[in-house]
């Protein structure tokens, strides 16, 4: 990390900020033999973290903007860094970048600066990984956990079962290193206690990895019922958007469409179907079989039934075959038409509301009843794990930990045991990034944007 990176910070498209940022050794040197502050002196003579105003111009002396920079001694990247903001007229902002690039330095890669906050000890991979979290979070649950995340709640979670580990591994050494001190003599109930107590704390750690996943990546949902019920008028009334074609024929959707919105406070991943009835049709039968496989992997199951006509067997069995995979919440659509169905105890076995998907009448208690089903809350902020590597690693650490606490109840010693121990350590060292190869880190940083 000797060279110096730059990279625009905002999006390319008009706006009233632009920012650039330069890393690395000689940014403040480099970015004084483009701009002049107004005043007296340089960037370099003004305090470190304090805006100056003045003229960038590029390598020819040209005008380019008035702007406002700011430099740091160590700031996010843990090294030299200035900051700069413009206008954000992007051919502005490309100029300037092209300018610093002829002086030497070297348009940063994705998550490069990120990336050397990590390296340089500013941040420890989780909350690394929350950076991304936090741009990326469409709720302010997601946001709230992702900020958690960055300012440690996870990372002090797991520094917790890792110390307490590093006491009981340094204790035995010390023991048998030092035999001639006055040491407590080392007893195997206490690598036993440490073990079930790490053990119980990563149990329950990866009990918040589904939350997690949901969070960021969203709830499965899948919207079911007969052909006609008003499926894909429900998707588009929650999108905000004709996402699926909508006819009276029935059987219109013949595969699965998907589509992201925020219901109750949640991220759904909706999931329109293909109408479940018995068919001849090939091509409609595959989709009928799309629907149940997406009704098998869904979080929560919307029920979506023709209130103006008489519940049928194929409607009963259907609330009961979701009810038995997942949430359910049961959907009378078309309540602008006359009611013909009769609500009847084989339906009352999952929360219902009225609905009408053409007009978006009755969202509003659909949201509420979503929200109630999955409350927000719980653990600490941030405290929970969010993605797969976090939850890979953490299971590594869990099952080394088992191991050991059955090799010590099967009458191992505590040097044998204490190598499950030590394998224990070493994956939540990779969780936090104490230790981990550089082919992970790569991996985790090739999904930032550049400038970030």
């Amino acid at each position: 990390m000797t060279d110096l990176i730059c990279a625009i910070a905002t999006p390319p498209r008009p706006s009233a900020i632009g920012i650039l940022r330069l890393s690395g050794p000689g940014a403040v040197a480099m970015v004084d033999s483009l701009f002049t502050p107004h005043g007296e002196g340089t960037l370099a003579d003004r305090p470190a973290r304090q805006l100056s105003l003045g003229l960038l111009r590029d390598t020819q002396g040209r005008l380019l903007d008035e702007i406002q920079a700011v430099r740091y001694e160590s700031g996010y990247t843990g090294e030299e860094s200035v900051e700069l903001f413009c206008h954000g007229s992007p051919v502005v902002l490309a100029l300037a970048m092209e300018a610093f690039c002829a002086r030497g330095a070297r348009p940063a890669g994705p998550g490069e600066f990120t990336k050397r906050a990590f390296l340089n000890g500013k941040l420890d991979l989780t909350a690394a990984e929350a950076v991304m979290d936090l741009i990326d979070a469409e709720t302010p649950a997601a946001a709230r956990n992702a900020v958690g995340q960055l300012t440690g709640a996870l990372a002090r979670r797991i520094e917790t079962i890792y110390d307490s580990l590093v006491d009981v591994t340094a204790h035995f050494c010390a023991v048998l290193d030092y035999p001639d001190e006055d040491i407590d003599a080392f007893s195997q109930k206490t690598i036993q206690d440490a073990l079930d107590k790490g053990a119980e704390e990563l149990t329950a750690l990866l009990a918040t990895c589904r939350r997690g996943q949901v969070l960021t990546r969203g709830m499965p949902c899948t919207i079911v019922g007969k052909p006609n019920a008003g499926k894909s008028s429900l998707l588009n009334a929650l999108v905000g958007y004709e996402r699926a074609i909508v006819t009276d024929v029935p059987g219109t959707t013949r595969d699965t469409v998907e589509e992201r919105c925020v219901l109750g406070g949640v991220l759904l991943r909706l999931i329109d179907t293909a109408g479940i009835r018995d068919t001849d049709d090939r091509v409609e039968k595959i989709g009928v079989e799309r629907s149940r496989k997406a009704m098998e992997e869904a979080g929560l199951i919307l029920v979506v039934l023709d209130r103006s006509r008489p519940a049928t067997e194929e409607d009963i069995a259907l609330v009961r075959e979701a009810v038995s995979l997942a949430p359910t919440i049961i959907l009378l659509n078309k309540m602008d038409l006359p009611i013909g169905l009769e609500w009847t105890e084989e339906l009352d076995i999952a929360a219902h509301t009225p609905i009408c998907a053409r007009t978006g009448q009755g969202l509003e208690d659909l949201a509420r009843l979503v929200a109630l089903k999955f409350p927000q809350g719980g653990e600490e902020e941030g405290a929970i794990l969010t993605n797969v590597r976090q939850a890979e690693t953490a299971t590594r650490a869990l099952e080394a930990l088992r191991r050991g606490g059955e090799a010590l109840a099967a009458g191992m010693t505590p040097d044998a045991v204490l190598a499950d121990v030590e394998e224990a350590l070493a994956a939540l060292a990779e969780l936090t990034g104490r230790s981990v190869t550089e082919s992970v880190t790569e991996r985790i940083f090739s999904r930032f944007c550049v400038g970030k």
